[in-house]
């Protein structure tokens, strides 16, 4: 299988073999196109929520695969490192291909593909790699319409107050020339009270962090409800202390004497570097300079959000990021779990957590995956408080290490 006329048929195909697919039946198409040009088999795994499994997207009604471990695993080496990896059947004279699907640089699990062993060649694993991020988009776009690929991606029920969180959750990875952004949201099926947020709009990346008071549904409820004030003080153009006070105003009146959120909220101009935020009584966002050297930017915060009659009012403060540098926003239920040693991770702990991961070159996603892992193996019955961050990085090259080695 080679030329351009084949892989451009190849795509053409599934593009149009599932126009009118439902999504529950993108599994069996894209195996079956893959089998015209010599393919054997054909596997699909999506992601969970914990980013700790592969689930199987089932073909059949008999497919019965296991989960694959992300740990320990070539498919989880596929998947973490956003590689193209090779494997032989023992025995059975066929040669896998495993793949990251990805959707843009947003990792959705990863597809296996086995042809007979002399049949794969440069070529061929490069037009597969096309044929993957084809398929991830797919199964994107047709998740829209279908819970089939969201339940396939959880290893138990989500709450109440998770699923209304989550439903308004942007993706947690997006990438682009110097910029990269990755999110954390923890516990993926019981958090409630954290929101977060993030948007590009020209030269400027809009970032924001919420954490509602109180747990569970009310929680979430009053998150939601500041995000959604948040999105509209964006989309009208005001400015952070004019967000800060549309916000303010907006939850005091909905919720008048029910509770309070604290924020963050931030610009960072993706041309010249210049970082501006303002905080309502929210922690202060950590940046790592030269992938070893992490502080806070302190500044004054003002009165959290929906308290009445404000006793600090709010004030903006400025950073110039150099090439390189990596911000994080994050809320305190991150700084106050617990590390391996069973002590508090602390702000001084996340500092060091981000400065190790920085300096061993892992990208923004790699590095918040790995400290979901931290946190939740120090403590796996259940976290005291929801832990969110954003994890940003300015000018740092992470965008082209989140591509597959063939684009």
């Amino acid at each position: 299988m080679a030329g351009a006329d084949a892989t451009a048929e190849l795509l053409a195909e599934l593009l149009r073999r599932t126009h009118l697919s439902a999504p529950g039946d993108i599994a069996r198409v894209v195996a079956d196109q893959a089998r015209t040009f010599g393919a054997e088999a054909v596997d699909l795994y999506l992601i969970d929520y914990e980013l700790s499994a592969l689930m199987p997207l089932p073909s059949s009604p008999d497919d019965d695969r296991d989960v694959i471990s992300v740990t320990g695993t070539i498919a989880g080496r596929a998947y973490t490192m956003t590689t193209i990896v090779q494997s032989s059947d023992n025995g059975g004279g066929l040669r896998r291909v495993w793949l990251p699907l990805m959707d843009g640089t947003e990792r959705i699990g990863v597809m296996a593909v086995a042809f007979r062993a002399d049949q794969v060649s440069d070529d061929t694993v490069a037009v597969l790699e096309r044929y993957a991020h084809l398929v991830a988009m797919l199964v994107v776009a047709k998740g829209a319409y279908s819970d089939v690929f969201e339940l396939t991606r959880r290893a138990r029920s989500k709450s109440i107050a998770s699923e209304l969180i989550w439903e308004l959750t942007p993706p947690l990875v997006f990438a682009t020339d110097n910029l990269v952004v990755a999110g954390l949201l923890e516990p993926s099926y019981d958090n409630g009270g954290d929101a977060l947020d993030y948007s590009l709009d020209g030269d400027v990346l809009h970032l924001a962090m919420f954490d509602a008071m109180g747990h569970g549904l009310t929680a979430a409820g009053l998150a939601t409800f500041a995000l959604s004030a948040y999105r509209h003080s964006r989309r009208r153009g005001y400015d952070l202390v004019q967000t800060y006070e549309s916000m303010d105003a907006a939850i005091e009146t909905q919720f008048p004497g029910e509770g309070f959120v604290t924020g963050l909220v931030a610009e960072l101009n993706i041309i010249t570097g210049q970082l501006s935020w303002l905080s309502a009584g929210h922690p202060p966002p950590l940046m790592v300079r030269n992938d070893r050297r992490a502080r806070m930017l302190a500044a004054t915060p003002a009165t959290p959000l929906g308290v009445p009659s404000p006793a600090t009012m709010p004030t903006v403060a400025h950073e110039s990021l150099e090439p390189g540098d990596m911000v994080m926003l994050y809320t305190d239920g991150l700084t106050e779990a617990h590390a391996a040693d069973g002590e508090r991770l602390a702000v001084e702990g996340l500092c060091r957590f981000v400065e190790r991961q920085a300096a061993n070159a892992q990208t923004a996603p790699e590095t918040l995956r790995r400290l979901r892992h931290a946190i939740i193996d120090a403590q796996p019955d259940q976290l005291a408080d929801d832990a969110t961050a954003l994890l940003v990085e300015w000018k740092r090259g992470g965008e082209r290490r989140l591509l597959p080695p063939t684009v």
